[in-house]
This record gives C-alpha cells, sequence and structure tokens, in this order.
C-alpha cells in the first residue's frame, strides 16, 4: 500500500513522555520575554540510523543541522556545536552546560522514515517528552519540523514557527518584479509568478495556501489571487480603472480590504474574493491605504493622510467610527496588527530614515525596534507574535530581515541576488 504524503500523527505519538506528579499539575512554561531571560542551552547529537549504529553520513549531518537552526530561528534557544562533544549522545551532558538535550534515531524502509524523538530535562535528568513520526522520505525534513515546533511547546506553552512561510517580491532577469515564497530557514525558495512586469505586496490568506497580489504586467496595477503550493493558474479578481492595491484578508478569508481609486480618490473598500465590492468603508477623507485586520475580525488598521500627512488609524469595519493611534513623527506607514492582537507595527520616519515601531492598538507611547541609519519598512508578523520580518534598504540593496518583539536578534534572512521588498510572514502551515 502507498504511503500518503501526509505525516501520520494519529496514534503515533511515542509514550515515552514522564507525566509530572499529578496530571492536573500546571505546567510551567519558560518566560522568554522577560528583561533578563538568557538563551537556553541545547544539544542536538547527531541524528542516528537504527540499521546503521556508529556510522553518521552526510544525511545525518543534514538533518542534525535542519533541527539545530530551526531551534536557534525562534531566539531564545543556543545549540552547541556537535562538534564539541563528537556529537555523541553518550555525553555527560551537565559537563557539556546543556539544560536539554534531543536524541534521535530513525530507520527507513524504502520510500518511508520512521524517527523517534526525546527530549531530555538534564537538570531533571529525564525524558520530557518524546515522539514517533512516520511518513515518506520527501516530507522527512517537515516531520523534523514539526517537532522542533513540539520542542518549542513544551518550553514555551505555544508552538512554534518552523512550518511557516514568507512571501516577498524579488528582481529578476530583466528587471522584472515576481512574487517569490521561501521557508523560514531559506532553503526553499520558489518563484510562484512570471508576469515579467512589477509585483509587489503579497498577502497570504489565512489558511497560507492563497496569494494576493498585485500585478502591472497588462499596464494597470490590478489584484490577482493563486494558489501558491499548487501552481495553479493566477486569476484577476480585481481590475478597475486605476489602483488595486494592498489586499488584506479578513481573518476567515472570505473578504479582503483593499484600496481603489476607481472613484477618483484611493479609498478602502470590503470586497469578497470574486472581486465584488461589498463596501465602501472610506470617502474622500485624504488617501487611505495599506490596511490590516485584527484578528477577531472586528477593526483594521490603515494609513491616512486625512490630518495632512500619513498617520496610523484604526476603523471598526461595521460602524466604519474612525479613531487615529499614531501622534508622534510626521510620516508613519504600513501597519500590521500582530495575530495575537496586543501590537501593531508600523515604518515611522525618525531623524531622515525609516524606522520600524510598535505601538498599541489603544495608541499611547510607540517602541522603536529598528536604529541602523537605513530605511526599514514593510513590517509583517510571525504568527506567534514574537518576531516582525521587514524590508531593509541598506547600501543601495533592498533585503529581507527580522527582529523580535523586544529589539533584539536583528538578522538578514536570505542571501539572494537583487532587491527584496514587501515580506509578508505565512501562518503556520501543517
Amino acid at each position: 500500500m502507498r504511503l500518503p504524503k501526509i505525516i501520520y500523527l494519529n496514534g503515533l505519538a511515542l509514550l515515552l513522555a514522564l507525566m509530572f506528579t499529578s496530571m492536573a499539575q500546571a505546567r510551567v512554561y519558560l518566560d522568554i520575554t522577560a528583561p533578563e531571560f538568557r538563551k537556553v542551552p541545547f544539544a542536538v547529537p547527531y541524528f542516528s540510523d537504527i540499521n546503521k549504529p556508529g556510522k553518521i553520513d552526510k544525511s545525518d549531518l543534514d538533518m542534525t543541522d535542519l533541527l539545530s537552526n530551526a531551534l536557534e530561528f525562534h531566539g531564545f534557544i543556543s545549540v552547541v556545536p556537535p562538534e564539541r562533544y563528537d556529537g555523541s549522545k553518550n555525553t555527560d551532558w551537565l559537563k557539556l552546560g546543556v539544560d536539554y538535550a534531543i536524541i534521535t534515531d530513525y530507520k527507513t524502509s524504502g520510500d518511508t522514515i520512521s524517527f523517534e524523538f526525546r527530549l531530555i530535562d538534564i537538570s531533571e535528568g529525564k525524558i520530557l517528552f518524546g515522539k514517533r513520526y512516520k511518513g515518506s522520505q520527501d516530507i522527512k525534513d517537515k516531520m523534523i519540523l514539526r517537532f522542533c515546533d513540539e520542542v518549542i511547546f513544551q518550553l514555551t506553552g505555544e508552538r512554534g514557527i518552523s512550518l511557516s512561510n514568507i512571501a516577498f517580491s524579488s528582481e529578476v532577469s530583466g528587471g522584472f518584479k515576481e512574487i517569490f515564497v521561501a521557508d523560514v530557514l531559506g532553503r526553499d525558495i520558489k518563484q510562484i509568478t512570471g508576469h515579467k512586469a512589477l509585483a509587489v505586496s503579497p498577502k497570504f490568506s489565512p489558511d497560507g495556501k492563497m496569494l494576493a497580489y498585485t500585478s502591472y504586467h497588462p499596464g494597470n496595477p490590478n489584484l490577482y489571487i493563486t494558489n501558491w503550493q499548487e501552481a495553479k493558474t493566477t486569476r484577476a479578481i480585481s481590475r478597475f480603472p486605476g489602483l488595486n492595491l494592498s489586499p488584506a484578508w479578513s481573518p476567515d478569508g472570505t473578504t479582503m480590504v483593499i484600496t481603489l481609486s476607481k472613484d477618483d480618490n484611493p479609498d478602502l473598500y470590503l470586497i469578497n474574493n470574486e472581486g465584488v465590492v461589498l463596501n465602501r468603508l472610506t470617502k474622500d477623507t485624504g488617501i487611505n491605504v495599506s490596511p490590516s485586520w485584527s484578528p477577531d475580525g472586528k477593526n483594521i488598521t490603515f494609513v491616512s493622510d486625512r490630518s495632512g500627512n500619513p498617520q496610523i488609524y484604526i476603523m471598526n469595519v461595521k460602524t466604519k467610527a474612525v479613531k487615529r493611534i499614531t501622534f508622534q513623527g510626521n510620516d508613519n506607514t504600513e501597519p500590521s496588527w500582530s495575530p495575537n492582537g496586543e501590537w501593531i507595527a508600523y515604518s515611522g520616519l525618525y531623524e531622515g530614515r525609516y524606522q520600524i515601531f510598535i505601538i498599541k492598538p489603544e495608541g499611547g507611547q510607540p517602541l522603536q525596534l529598528t536604529w541602523q541609519r537605513d530605511d526599514h519598512e514593510s513590517p509583517s508578523w510571525s504568527p506567534d507574535s514574537r518576531q516582525i520580518v521587514f524590508t531593509r534598504h541598506h547600501k543601495n540593496n533592498r533585503e529581507i530581515c527580522t527582529i523580535f518583539r523586544n529589539g533584539t536578534g536583528f538578522r538578514t534572512l536570505f542571501h539572494i541576488q537583487g532587491d527584496q521588498s514587501t515580506p509578508e510572514w505565512s501562518t503556520r502551515m501543517n
């Protein structure tokens, strides 16, 4: 019987996780947002093929690196290089100074691979939990990343983001810009569009399967939608004369808010996924662009220059009541509402450069996250609301970078040719 390309989880959980004294006892999670928090040292010994004891090949090293990199991507874990202890599972972990170790054994049978993972709490001297995964060889990376996200959940109470993706616009040969999607570790970068024109501002649907974006290839900035995973034909859903910009999916995935200039002034409209206008949300009150939904679907945040310069506003979609939340600076743009609803990230002009700020939805004093003498634009939140991806304009190049919500961990994600811009972080994928 051929094995379907899914990860078989039901009934395959490894019953190795030792229970606490009482099943009713609450788990104590790491507070990784505490100012004094230090990174948790991990050991990830080399993956080991049960059928080849004592033999480590390149595939084992690659899988070990994948899990290590995925753990460190979350920002609060540091993995001790396995070269320091020869990657051996028979190591004095206390002497090595690690808090947790992950032991991985696997076996293959034809096109099938089976993993057995164990997370060991070194200070307690016990297995914290274990998992078994079984699937086809071509999804082995997905199984490893799924376990990584389970580890993050065990430590923090929230599942990790290893299985999320980032969409962005990137230059290609010929001077065009097309839409790309990459996993967060930058190992699998795919070109999604081939319009041979300017394609920008990709936005994932709430389930992460669809992409909406704007392309100028017909000579007008029209809005398109595509199933990026299945490489199906892209279809236009909004091609009114003038602007069809900045799509923002509603949390239930049934509607979008976009900017249209079909009635002269750039205003916000609510449309369905077929492009039918359901409601006009703003009318002739300055330029209104860059909408982003609140997680509960009741409000949107957007940019308007109705006060004389671009500022961030919040609108109740049902009543259309609007309030301004930014008052510091005279150019604040591109708001992005965090998935947990607690923050709005945006790009604000400060001392001649655009920097990333975050502010509470009710307003108040914004927090500045970036400080380099570069422009930082187009912020988008990770699905756990702990990181922000954005475009950095540095030395005449535009690149995709991330930073943690507390302003630490600045890094460039992808090292590819050409300029990259307008990144968008997906939800967690299965």
